[in-house]
């Protein structure tokens, strides 16, 4: 009667099929919309396959990726959308040897796309960069990529900050009233607050973060090597989702969909955003989700020769591309 009662059991577990676990609780960083599509990353119906199924995203938002990096290393997030200056101060001054940067974010002057700009305003006695002395600066924060570039060129033309200029922080909302205001001699912009008509109208654009860094890996996707090799498959099922969900955003034939989908998710009118996003006006989004790792090399290189970086970093060793190339071969070319 007990072997009996066993092989019903089995026969009945057997006809049910093999249990099927909960999706992954992915939960990602994210700062700001555009430069950062997570939040919006499935507003549009349909393009991914496997949210929901074999991981379940949940889009964290922080105030810049300074907490982000906190949040990663104390376990509560799982991918970390990272500045160059971020990842460099992971690895060095947290000792995150087992960071890794597994997919694109967005790309500074990159094929010809849009670079961050800082400006002054157009009656400014400041026409080079060395007529920055003496001056204030403002930047969102210190030691940010675009803190980093500012300080770069500066340091190119025999200007040290501290010594020779004084640096304010600014959020990116605020920057134009400090400049029209003149509290800032000289100010940093980036989408969408750059394309303010008025500030068109006041200012003048000193140099671009191209000029100080060149080609730029700006922001880039991150995660610990231990959760990678725990959770490798649902990870590649999701950047097999944003690879779609980047090739979908930036294909000119759903522009004006695309726009008022961040238009929405803003409450900001879409004329604001038309003429741009997700244009050559707007960074640059690898549609295979490729970081440029030669440019992020350069990028780094460069926090050395600033002294905020103590030795080299090999970024070869901190990046794992295979498996947004596992996911690119699913979405093809």
């Amino acid at each position: 009667m007990r072997r009996i009662t066993v092989l019903l059991i089995a026969a009945l577990l057997a006809a049910m099929g093999p249990a099927h676990a909960d999706p992954l609780k992915l939960r990602i960083g994210w700062v700001v919309v555009p430069a950062e599509l997570e939040p919006i990353y499935f507003a549009k119906p349909g393009i991914a396959l496997h949210n929901g199924k074999s991981y379940e995203l949940e889009p964290i938002h922080f105030a810049g990726t300074t907490q982000q990096l906190q949040a990663l290393g104390t376990g509560d997030l799982d991918l970390a959308d990272l500045a160059y200056s971020a990842v460099g101060a992971a690895i060095q001054n947290a000792n995150m040897r087992d960071l890794r940067i597994v997919f694109d974010g967005v790309q500074d002057g990159a094929h010809g796309y849009y670079s961050n700009e800082f400006m002054v305003l157009k009656d400014s006695p400041i026409r080079r960069i060395e007529d920055l002395k003496g001056k204030v600066l403002a930047t969102n924060a210190l030691g940010t990529a675009v803190d980093v570039g500012m300080k770069a060129i500066a340091l190119r033309h025999g200007l040290e900050d501290k010594r020779d200029f004084t640096v304010i922080e600014v959020s990116f909302p605020n920057m134009k009233s400090v400049l029209l205001s003149r509290k800032a001699d000289l100010a940093t912009f980036v989408p969408p607050f750059a394309y303010d008509p008025e500030l068109r109208a006041k200012t003048r654009t000193l140099f671009t973060m191209k000029d100080a860094m060149g080609v730029t890996q700006l922001t880039m996707l991150t995660a610990r090597e231990g959760f990678i090799k725990q959770h490798r498959a649902q990870i590649v099922d999701f950047l097999e989702d944003a690879i779609r969900v980047i090739r979908w955003y930036t294909d000119p034939k759903n522009h004006d969909e695309a726009v008022q989908i961040v238009a929405n998710f803003m409450k900001r009118p879409p004329a604001l955003f038309q003429q741009w996003l997700f244009t050559k006006g707007d960074d640059y989004r690898d549609r295979s989700g490729v970081p440029d790792l030669v440019a992020l090399q350069r990028n780094l290189d460069t926090e050395q020769r600033l002294g905020l970086l103590k030795e080299k970093i090999d970024v070869r060793k901190y990046a794992d591309l295979s498996l947004v190339k596992e996911a690119g071969r699913r979405v093809g070319p």
